[in-house]
């Protein structure tokens, strides 16, 4: 049953991303990803001219499990700091706050990741691949248990744990994770927090949550940081954990 399986993009056909000059080209010759082009660039590449970006930035996607949200940050070669350029509304959840632990446990996870697919052909329209499970994930399900995989950004607004948006909108996020593949960008960053992380939200669902406590502390610094600076922290997995390096 289609609605029930975020697992099935993995039958459709995977595109991982590779250093190549005409990867923009060869991502249009897909019908799905040039009508999203058709429909979405025009008026982008205006926002994109007045908000001060032009056509060519590097791009941040930070995710929030609670509130549903996921927000688009980019900047030029020429600027130091990321400005917030859109965000887009979840349109399904899946699971709780608290990050992914076992294969089939329908949640989404939390930490630091980085797209590694572009999916043209997705079974939900139009899908960005994230490269969960990473070393934190790992350690945290242990070598006796599967981690369980194929998370993604995509559309048709049903999930198991990713991340999904309407098709109008991932056509959107798609298009401009292209542009920004596409000037260079070889790791476009996907932040996934539980909740946007300020001290009163971090006080207020400890308390409902307090199991996560200790993960949560070591997104926290990472979050505080981003929001300070308007830039990715330096981030290491180490034994299970984020650090900040």
């Amino acid at each position: 049953m289609k609605y029930l399986l975020c697992l099935a993009l993995l039958t459709t056909m995977n595109f991982p991303i590779s250093a190549q000059k005409s990867f923009k080209q060869q991502q249009l010759e897909f019908d799905r990803v040039k009508t999203a082009y058709d429909l979405k660039w025009s008026s982008l590449e205006k926002e994109l001219q007045k908000a001060g970006f032009g056509s060519k930035f590097e791009m941040v996607l930070n995710a929030y499990k609670a509130e549903g949200e996921l927000e688009v940050w980019l900047k030029t070669s020429k600027q130091e700091k990321l400005t917030l350029f859109k965000t887009y509304d979840a349109c399904a959840k899946s699971g709780t706050l608290g990050p992914k632990v076992i294969e089939g446990d329908l949640q989404t996870p939390e930490g630091f990741y980085n797209i590694n697919v572009f999916n043209p052909m997705s079974t939900y329209h139009l899908s960005l691949g994230i490269d969960y499970p990473n070393t934190v994930d790992k350690a945290r399900t242990g070598k006796d248990r599967k981690t369980g995989g194929d998370i993604y950004i995509h559309g048709d607004c049903v999930t198991v744990g990713c991340i999904p948006l309407t098709d109008d909108k991932i056509r959107e996020v798609y298009v401009l994770a292209m542009e920004a593949r596409n000037y260079g960008q070889a790791n476009i960053p996907v932040n996934i927090f539980p909740f946007r992380m300020t001290k009163i939200n971090f006080d207020s669902y400890t308390k409902q949550f307090p199991q996560h406590i200790a993960f949560w502390n070591t997104l926290k610094p990472s979050f505080d940081y981003f929001e300070q600076h308007k830039k990715m922290a330096k981030i290491v997995q180490n034994d299970g954990k984020y650090l900040l390096k």
